[in-house]
């Protein structure tokens, strides 16, 4: 079993990394991708990004499939 400091450590460094690169896209411009749904109006604001959830999933099951694969060999 991974101890506790370890395992908060990590948790920890990944987060900052998925921060970064969350800020970073939005300093870039990335708003989304064609697909997303947008809404304005005068006084209301609605946004679904349906497009990079599935886009987002995709590349994280293809990750983990991938991690799984070389971790049991």
């Amino acid at each position: 079993m991974i101890p506790m400091g370890k395992l908060i450590i990590v948790l920890g460094v990944a987060m900052v990394i998925i921060g970064a690169a969350i800020w970073a896209l939005g300093r870039l411009g990335f708003r989304g991708l064609p697909g997303d749904i947008r809404y304005e109006s005068e006084n209301a604001r609605f946004y679904f990004p349906i497009v990079s959830c599935i886009v987002l999933s995709i590349i994280l099951t293809l990750g983990m499939w991938l991690w799984h694969r070389l971790s049991h060999k």
